[in-house]
């Protein structure tokens, strides 16, 4: 009997379109189908095997835990995972893949080679559809494995025999050194005809050169290249080639705090994740993804600045309501399930600052100039006119009372000053004097109320004691120089105050059993992207020596693939939230660049 693993013990591969998560023992938990954003067809990660799953890998006894795989590792700078196995009986590889698609038949593709003795193996697929709550209908059709149910239909096509028991299709098979035994299963849409048969060896040699060709256009050759480029495979992995929208992460539910409630649907696009993920894919010499995901923006927002919101779906779908799914049990009983996500009409002011800072970036790198979105630019700006001094939910979401977030109020001056920078430069026109005079209005509004003199510290939100992790991107954004003291005394406040017992940073207090600034109850782990954000600091402050050792010792936190999820559990050593995580791996590629320009490295 499997149980579901550590977050960490999970693979991602995908064909950016869609994702699944692959366990060590060989398990698929998790593959929704065909996008991102849509129903589980295996669902075993939130609730049990009766939710679905996929294993592939040696025979074991009838309800023990399968073993797990001895070695595992990415085909080079890929996203082609393979897993071998050493038993009593002699050794064997899978080779999981997703081929990447122009069409509509999304395929997973499991190949398994003998690479010594003879070894039994077994495939048990069990597909359960709407995120493990419908049992489809199995049947052969000219020879091919079929599971329909509503409008779905997955195909299982394998020459291997195949049977099938207690709702589950099984092959039983051996393999022998030099043996391919190749499986496949393809979605389509349940009323057209059968998707065409897959052809898994040419799709492997088709999507190895992929990837290959892919990274060989990422301009980074410094010290933490290994690094750099897996988090840019992941950031490649979790955009959606169709339109250009890039998910936060490919999974729904994994906890903050294992057994609590903070679990959350990040399959969707939201401006500031993708604005920062636009960054580091132009500064790593990825300009057709940046042209893509800016044409995205421009489709979703629709020059309607007014309402834009902090996320979309990632073809740019506004309605995204938030539902919880009673029948899951929830990732080691983290409840309740959510699909959707409630807070995609929030107010948070700095996204405004995000998605100009991007805009502003594509700019200054040379991306082809589209009025359109310097016409966007210009608007947003307008809308931030009357609304910066509003309070807001801020960049975490809190579901307590809107509050003037520092944070908030810091981007609100990072949106006007880089359109200020636009007009300077003769790429737009606008009321220049005025949007500098509302600049400087801001600027002085945040450091006269959001700073505590007698801490020398910026502060949460206004008249608030609480410390931000957030505060840390004033000096990255340029508000203040990074050797103004209060500055400094930010940083170092929130090292004191914000940093577990192994140097991680939070990124605000929790309340344990009350609720706290949030509004939800409950602890959470080292925020990941905040940890990344502290080396920065503190590389920029010249504490160059303490920054490498803390990004080292973040690098030290990913699993043995290079996969990061949203936040690190220092009381229980592991990984935790939505994984892998582009706010993890983002901060991630943008530290390795800034310590690679200042030497700051060791060997």
């Amino acid at each position: 009997m499997h149980v579901a693993g550590r977050i960490e013990d999970y693979a991602l591969i995908g064909d950016m379109q869609t994702a699944a998560l692959v366990c060590r023992d060989g398990t698929v938990d998790w593959l929704c189908l065909p996008r991102f954003d849509s129903h589980a067809v295996f669902a075993g990660l939130l609730g049990t095997e009766e939710h679905g799953f996929w294993r592939l890998g040696p025979a074991h006894a009838p309800g023990a835990q399968p073993p797990a795989a001895a070695r595992r590792t990415y085909r080079g700078d890929s996203l082609v995972l393979e897993s071998e196995w050493d038993t009593s009986r002699g050794t064997v590889r899978v080779i999981d893949f997703m081929p990447p698609r122009d069409t509509d038949a999304p395929q997973l593709v499991r190949i398994v080679e003998g690479v010594s003795g003879r070894v039994p193996m077994r495939s048990a697929l069990r597909m359960r559809f709407s995120y493990g709550r419908v049992v489809p209908w199995v049947h052969k059709v000219d020879g091919r494995t079929v599971a329909v149910a509503g409008p779905d239909s997955v195909w299982l096509d394998t020459t291997a025999e195949t049977f099938g028991k207690d709702l589950t299709t099984y092959s039983d098979f051996t393999v022998a050194p030099g043996d391919r035994i190749a499986f496949t299963i393809s979605w389509q849409p349940s009323h057209k005809e059968p998707p065409a048969l897959p052809e898994p060896e040419a799709a492997l040699t088709a999507t190895e050169s992929f990837w290959r060709e892919w990274v060989e256009h990422c301009t980074y050759h410094g010290p933490y290249r290994e690094a750099v480029v897996r988090s840019l495979i992941t950031l490649k992995a979790l955009t959606y080639a169709p339109t250009g929208g890039i998910v936060a992460a490919p999974t729904t539910s994994l906890p903050e705090d294992i057994g609590g409630s903070r679990n959350w649907d990040y399959r969707f696009t939201w401006l500031r994740d993708a604005a920062i993920t636009l960054s580091s894919l132009l500064r790593t010499g990825y300009r057709e993804e940046a042209r893509a995901w800016r044409e995205w923006l421009l489709r979703a927002v629709a020059g309607d600045p007014d309402n834009l919101q902090i996320m979309y779906g990632i073809a740019g779908e506004r309605e995204l309501g938030e539902t919880e799914l009673d029948w899951l049990p929830g990732y080691e009983n983290s409840q309740p399930v959510r699909a959707g996500n409630g807070a995609a009409h929030q107010l948070q002011l700095d996204v405004y600052g995000e998605v100009t800072e991007a805009l502003h970036l594509a700019h200054m790198t040379g991306l082809a100039r589209n009025d359109y979105a310097s016409l966007l630019q210009l608007k947003l700006i307008r809308y931030l006119e009357d609304h910066w001094d509003e309070p807001d939910e801020g960049i975490w979401e809190v579901r307590g009372p809107r509050r003037h977030f520092v944070h908030s109020k810091v981007m609100a001056w990072v949106a006007v000053d880089r359109t200020i920078k636009l007009i300077e430069s003769g790429d737009a026109d606008g009321p220049l004097e005025k949007w500098r005079d509302l600049r400087d209005d801001i600027h002085r509004d945040v450091c006269e109320k959001g700073y505590d003199k007698e801490r020398n510290t910026f502060t949460q939100s206004y008249g608030s004691k609480e410390l931000d992790a957030s505060l840390l991107l004033i000096p990255q954004m340029g508000f203040l120089p990074p050797d103004d003291k209060r500055v400094i005394g930010t940083i170092e406040a929130i090292q004191r105050e914000l940093s577990t017992s192994d140097g991680f940073i939070l990124r605000y207090p929790t309340s344990g059993e009350d609720e706290g600034v949030d509004g939800l109850e409950g602890d959470e782990g080292a925020f990941l992207a905040c940890s990344f954000w502290m080396a920065d600091d503190l590389a920029m402050i010249g504490r160059v020596d303490e920054a490498r050792k803390l990004f080292e010792k973040l690098l030290a936190l990913r699993n043995d693939l290079g996969l990061l999820a949203e936040e690190w559990d220092p009381r229980l050593q592991r990984q935790v939230g939505n994984f892998p995580q582009a706010f993890s791996h983002v901060p991630l590629i943008d530290t390795a660049l800034r310590l690679t320009a200042s030497g700051a490295y060791g060997g």
